[in-house]
């Protein structure tokens, strides 16, 4: 290697022109213990420089495009507004030829992002309440065994008259006795929470409107939901309300937000209540709702009314009616629910 270098200029691009020379690439390397490796730079667990020394970014630095000049310059050009899929305005129906994507499409017209959270009762529910469920409601029957008579509840009219021919089926006597017809229950049809509805009846809002403000904040508080103020349909001369007066303020909770709603009563204001045997077992309307009521006492314990208890007038605070809408067709199924998800019930059950 020193001797080529020490040969002149003119001899070392005589010997680079000989085609059959061709050098090897090991016979050039310099030895690694002729000269030391560089030291690897040392990179510094924090960063350096400060992100306030980034430029700022300003309106006239930003450099402007004009959208037609943009459009001008593609080579395909997008799809005219007519040609753009359009969910039908109505559902039809199962059978009608053109189907409206489902609500999860963002092109559908009743879209909605999420969800973007997991309720803790509602992973609850669907991980070992609805499984509980299904093994307590689960009746075997052997087969061969005859199907047991349906219980006749509509009446037959008697052929005493022409006019009581080809009628329909007259229902039972009384009045709110035909309920629906309560079903087995599977995996198709497990009841499940639908939506909370919660009201408030302000009688003293005749004479001081500041009742209306005060409980209008106490519900959007617990519940994070924007009340709204309703009137009465009827007039109580013993309160001196005619008909069309504000005082009632109600609001609704649906979705997630009411399995939240739901876990916060069952875990935090339940526990608080004393010398509360739970909700009386006659309670439901047979057609899945439940509702119970809370006194001004038990309205302060939600925790967003007890963390400022002093924002609120205490006088003021009034109680509130709470209603539980379910998916059941039936009381027994709607308890079935309520005591999975922690629902306490006292007294005898009335179906």
């Amino acid at each position: 290697m020193a001797a080529l270098r020490e040969m002149p200029r003119a001899g070392r691009q005589l010997l680079g022109t000989i085609s059959w020379w061709k050098p090897c690439a090991t016979n050039f390397q310099r030895c690694a213990s002729t000269e030391a490796a560089a030291p690897t730079p040392e990179i510094p667990d924090i960063e350096q420089d400060s992100g306030l020394a980034t430029p700022i970014v300003t309106r006239e630095g930003v450099k402007l495009t004009d959208p037609r000049k943009r459009a001008s310059r593609r080579n395909y050009e997008l799809p005219h507004e007519r040609y753009r899929y359009r969910p039908p305005k109505y559902d039809r129906g199962p059978l009608h030829p053109v189907q409206p994507p489902p609500s999860s499409d963002p092109v559908a017209r009743n879209y909605s992002p999420g969800p973007f959270n997991l309720p803790r009762l509602k992973q609850t529910y669907h991980s070992t309440i609805t499984s509980d469920i299904l093994t307590l409601t689960y009746q075997h029957i052997p087969p061969g065994t005859p199907p047991s008579p349906e219980r006749v509840r509509l009446r037959e009219w008697d052929d005493s008259s022409p006019y009581m021919k080809n009628r329909p089926k007259r229902g039972p006597r009384g009045r709110g006795v035909l309920y629906p017809i309560e079903k087995d229950l599977n995996w198709r049809n497990l009841p499940e929470v639908k939506a909370v509805h919660l009201s408030m009846f302000i009688p003293q809002a005749k004479k001081n409107p500041d009742h209306l403000i005060v409980a209008r904040s106490v519900l959007q508080t617990i519940t994070g939901v924007r009340p709204t103020i309703s009137t009465t349909r009827k007039s109580v001369a013993q309160w001196g309300i005619v008909k069309g007066d504000r005082t009632v303020v109600k609001v609704s909770v649906y979705g997630d937000q009411a399995y939240e709603f739901l876990d916060k009563i069952i875990h935090l204001v339940f526990p608080k209540i004393k010398n509360w045997k739970g909700v009386k077992g006659s309670a439901g309307d047979h057609t899945g709702g439940i509702s119970w009521g809370f006194e001004p006492q038990h309205v302060q314990h939600f925790p967003e009314v007890e963390a400022n208890y002093s924002l609120y007038p205490s006088k003021m605070i009034s109680g509130c009616r709470f209603n539980l809408e379910t998916t059941a067709k039936s009381n027994r199924h709607t308890r079935l629910l309520c005591m999975g998800l922690g629902i306490p019930f006292d007294g005898e059950l009335v179906d």
